[in-house]
């Protein structure tokens, strides 16, 4: 979430970028591509997480695996849309999209979390996602969810500070009766998508390297545990075989030190606000290039997470992603004055030869048109 991410950008007033590279600054472009191709692993014949995966999942994440090594159309386009019941205005935010740039996002990102008394609602966020999906798009879902050591269970806790979670590790405390609830109904909305063929990017537990939620900033190996847990519940126990499991720390320090293992991830990511797309002003990446998963942009903002302006230059981006984090694969754009409907040059943008837009993605399964 954009309010909650750390940030070390600072705004510049947009300028127009240049249209052709000099010699010099090509050669300087060909040495870094060169030098970022040997920091990327990420192997593309890596099994699913979940070893019971369906076979759109897996067919999904093969894509998703091969998109590095492409000359062109190698980076899905994301716009997160909202979270609950707000969720169902997702379709108009993409028609605005639309509207200015003639393409539509690639993902959708949605959140189950519902702000005003911390309780999931996937309603709102599941329709928009099987309407996406079923016009040939992907769907991303998180959830900033409840606190659930929390004593007053009408207040979310979101942003409760010095939590304990071990006590949602030990089956006999009362804090791990209320996670269990917690993860049934996320697992309730998730088994809905399951069931309409959806396959879903989840991505739990984002910026834990940081402290701004109850459940960041924690030791690793505690972490780790509570990852391993809602993985080991929702793959063994509800059996949802369409979810590909996304690791995202926020950028800066630590990025890889909660990465749950191989076992249990699909894709891994970051989340940056900044105008600046390079390695000084989103940093720890290369701890994350060296997992063998793909690489992409969970969150990005431009500006900073709090009050951007809205006049960002789109273009801006994915020229940082070729000189500088070419082995990204996907990205997420984040609403408001971050999002893709508010900011300039996204025409650009999702015209650009290297991104994938819905419509572009393969059929992975009979219940696309």
């Amino acid at each position: 979430m954009a309010l909650d991410a750390g940030a070390d950008g600072v705004k510049l007033s947009t300028t127009k970028l240049p249209q052709i590279m000099n010699g010099s600054q090509m050669i300087k472009r060909a040495l870094l591509l060169c030098v970022l191709s040997f920091q990327a692993v990420a192997d593309p014949n890596q099994p699913p997480a979940n070893p019971a995966a369906s076979p759109a999942a897996r067919a999904e994440l093969a894509f998703i695996q091969g998109l590095a090594s492409r000359p062109d159309k190698r980076v899905l386009s994301g716009q997160f849309t909202d979270a609950g019941d707000k969720a169902s205005g997702s379709a108009a935010f993409l028609e605005r999209i639309q509207k200015i740039s003639g393409r539509t996002p690639a993902i959708l990102g949605v959140d189950y979390a519902n702000w005003w008394n911390g309780g999931i609602a996937a309603t709102a966020p599941n329709a928009a996602a099987i309407q996406h999906w079923q016009q040939g798009g992907l769907v991303a879902i998180e959830v900033h969810c409840a606190d659930p050591c929390r004593t007053n269970l009408a207040v979310s806790g979101l942003r409760d500070q010095d939590v304990d979670v071990t006590p949602l590790l030990d089956p006999q405390s009362p804090p791990h009766a209320v996670w269990m609830q917690e993860l049934d109904q996320m697992a309730a909305g998730l088994q809905q998508l399951r069931a309409a063929g959806v396959v879903v990017l989840w991505r739990p537990f984002h910026e834990m390297n940081g402290g701004w939620f109850w459940w960041g900033a924690k030791k690793p190996e505690v972490f780790i545990l509570l990852w391993r847990q809602m993985f080991d519940y929702f793959t063994q126990v509800k059996h949802l075989d369409n979810l590909l499991w996304v690791y995202a720390p926020n950028h800066g320090d630590h990025t890889a030190d909660y990465y749950p293992g191989d076992h249990y991830v699909d894709l891994v990511g970051v989340d940056a606000y900044t105008d600046f797309v390079d390695t000084n002003h989103i940093q720890g990446t290369a701890a994350m290039l060296a997992l063998p998963k793909p690489f992409g942009f969970a969150e990005f903002g431009p500006h900073d997470p709090f009050h951007p302006p809205g006049d960002y230059d789109y273009r801006r981006f994915i020229v940082g992603v070729q000189q500088n984090f070419p082995q990204t694969t996907w990205f997420m754009a984040w609403n408001a004055n971050w999002g893709l409907a508010t900011n300039n040059n996204v025409g650009e943008l999702l015209h650009h030869p290297w991104v994938v837009n819905r419509g572009e993605v393969p059929n992975f399964q009979t219940t696309r048109p």
